[in-house]
Formats: structure tokens, C-alpha cells, sequence
């Protein structure tokens, strides 16, 4: 990876990170922090660790970017991790909107109430289930998809796309039901901090939480939401992983594009637009599900016409926070993977 190259391509990323960050602090309330940069500074914190992580790579194997290496089954599970730790504030603002019924509150009042009340550290409530989340659900999708691709392509020839939606949809199909639990307690914390001080559920931790869901509701609880959480882990899937793969190999046949930081950062933020599209309405019912109270709803048809009396709009509540979290959550897992891959990855084995 040559150095004037990874220069060029941080700095594209670096100015879509700085419209992200500028929007964050726009709907906030909050006035820039450095002259000149809307972001506050925030975009230079986050692009020089981004920056450091690549450039060490690149410097420590600079052969391995070139060759045909792919990745070990776990690394997904890592690099989605990792994106997690960054986009963590916009999925609790997504939660939040998706569980709200009147809609009155808008992104920005989110935030100020949020920070007004319980400080900035509130916006990352919940991380720890986030992370445990990412490496059950992601970890399971990604090794199913990759190992699955692996055994199935020939050398040299790309594996046609509707094999890459039909072992997606599988290996998401398997990570939203494993990742089930982690996810349930992953929306109830961070949906903690707008309810009243006396109806909280106060998980101390992740693991406190699925302690807590055992005793008290039972087993059964734990996979509250599985259905919907499958259906759409399915679709985010499909539109994140097989999208990803499909319009990089277009990128690439065009030979205008080179397997580098550019390509997987275009890649990555067309699925992520594709999946957010296709996931909205899902996400929303599984948010309901995850955080009503036992007896609240019925089932899962008691849930869609209570959210159907919004309008059709209705299931697509908190779709900017969605895209807006989603997006960079896609980008940087992509690039991430990537960059394992290239750096840390196996050669395949001739068959």
C-alpha cells in the first residue's frame, strides 16, 4: 500500500467523517471546537487512530496487501467489534427513537436530554452488551458466510451473486438467533436512561443483564424477539455481505479501482445504504419486541398494527440515526476486515 495513496484515501474518509461529526454537533447544540473545522476536532481524533492502525500494518507487511489471502473465520467477529466502539452513541439514538410512539422528540433533543440529564458518558449505556452482541451475532455471520464461500469458489472465479445472498442469508439467519440475548439486553440498557428512575432495570453489565433476564423472566426471555431478530439479521446480512462483496468485484472489473482503502470505503457505504433500506421496518418491530414488558403486546401481529397506527412511516422510525450509525458501522467493519485480511490472513489452499 503506497504512502501517497493511503493519504489520498484518508482523506476522502476523513471528509465524510467530518459531515458526520458536523451533523452530531449541529443537532446537539453544540458550537465547533477548533476554528475552521465544523467537526469540533473529533474527525482528527478519530482519522489519526484510523490512520496509525492502517499505516502500521502497511508499513510492518507491505507485501501482503497484493496477494490473494483471505480471511480466518473469526475476523469479522473482531473488526465488527471494533466498528461497535465508534457507532455505539448513534445505535443507543436509533433505540430511542424506534421506541418512542408519539414521535414528538427529534434526534437533537435526544442527544441534549440525554447529556443533560445523565452526562456524555450516557450516550455509550449499554456498550457492553453491544460488544458482546457484535461478537456472538457478528462473529457467527461472517464465519458462516466466509467459510461457506471459501468451500464453494473456485480459484479465479468469483461465486455467482445469488450463491453469495443464499449463504448470507443463511449465516445471518444463524447469527441473529445465537446473537439473540446480547442483542435483548443490548436495547434494554441503553433504552434505560429515558425511562423513570424507578422502572430501570439497572444492568450493571452485559453479562449482569443476561443473569438478571434468566432468573427473573426465565429462559424463554432471553430469546424475546428472536424471530424478527433472525428475519432481519437475514436482510442485514444479504444487504451488508453480499452486496459488499458484489459491488467490490464490480469496482474492480472496471480497472479503475485497486483493492485498497477507496474501494472497500465505496463498498462498504453502498451496503450499508442497501441494508438500512432493507432492514428499517424489522429493526423497528424487533426494538418493540426486545423492550416491552411481559404482557405488553400479544404477539408479533399485536406489535405491527400498534406501530401500523403511525402510518407507514412508522416502521421506518429513527431510519437517519439508523443510516447515519449504520453507515460508518459498515464502512469501518469492512475496512477493518480488510485490513486483517490483507495483513493477517491465510493463503488459500489450492484444491
Amino acid at each position: 500500500m503506497a504512502a501517497p495513496n493511503l493519504v489520498s484515501d484518508m482523506a476522502h474518509i476523513r471528509q465524510f467523517l467530518c459531515g458526520l461529526f458536523t451533523f452530531s454537533l449541529h443537532c446537539s447544540g453544540r458550537p465547533p471546537l477548533c476554528p475552521g473545522c465544523a467537526c469540533g476536532g473529533w474527525t482528527d481524533s478519530l482519522t489519526s487512530v484510523f490512520t496509525h492502525f492502517i499505516e502500521k500494518v502497511a508499513a510492518n507487511q507491505p507485501a501482503m496487501a497484493n496477494e490473494a489471502r483471505i480471511s480466518k473465520w473469526y475476523f469479522g467477529g473482531l473488526a465488527s467489534a471494533g466498528a461497535a466502539c465508534f457507532t455505539h452513541p448513534l445505535d443507543l439514538l436509533k433505540v430511542h427513537l424506534q421506541t418512542q410512539q408519539e414521535g414528538k422528540l427529534s434526534i437533537g433533543r435526544n442527544v441534549m436530554n440525554i447529556v443533560r440529564n445523565q452526562g456524555v458518558l450516557a450516550l455509550y449505556n449499554g456498550l457492553s452488551a453491544s460488544l458482546l452482541r457484535q461478537l456472538s451475532y457478528s462473529t457467527t455471520r461472517f464465519a458462516v458466510y466466509e467459510v461457506a464461500k471459501q468451500q464453494l469458489s473456485t480459484p479465479g472465479q468469483p461465486l455467482p451473486f445469488y450463491m453469495k445472498v443464499l449463504i448470507a442469508a443463511s449465516g445471518g439467519a444463524c447469527g441473529g438467533f445465537i446473537g439473540t440475548p446480547a442483542d435483548m439486553v443490548n436495547v434494554r440498557m441503553q433504552n434505560d436512561i429515558k425511562i423513570a428512575p424507578e422502572k430501570r432495570r439497572n444492568y450493571k453489565h452485559a453479562v449482569d443483564g443476561l443473569y438478571r433476564v434468566l432468573r427473573e423472566e426465565g429462559v424463554h426471555r432471553l430469546f424475546s424477539g428472536a424471530s424478527s431478530a433472525t428475519v432481519r439479521a437475514m436482510l442485514m446480512t444479504v444487504g451488508q455481505l453480499s452486496f459488499y462483496d458484489q459491488v467490490k468485484q464490480t469496482l474492480l472489473g472496471t480497472g479503475y479501482f485497486e483493492d485498497n482503502v477507496t474501494t472497500h470505503f465505496t463498498s462498504s457505504l453502498m451496503a450499508g445504504a442497501i441494508a438500512t433500506t432493507m432492514t428499517q421496518p424489522m429493526d423497528v418491530i424487533k426494538t418493540r419486541t426486545m423492550n416491552a414488558k411481559p404482557g405488553e403486546f400479544s404477539g408479533m401481529w399485536h406489535i405491527i398494527t400498534h406501530t401500523a397506527k403511525l402510518g407507514p412511516l412508522g416502521f421506518f422510525k429513527g431510519y437517519v440515526p439508523a443510516f447515519v450509525r449504520l453507515g460508518p458501522q459498515t464502512i469501518l467493519t469492512f475496512v477493518f476486515l480488510e485490513q486483517l485480511r490483507q495483513n493477517f490472513g491465510v493463503l488459500p489452499v489450492a484444491k
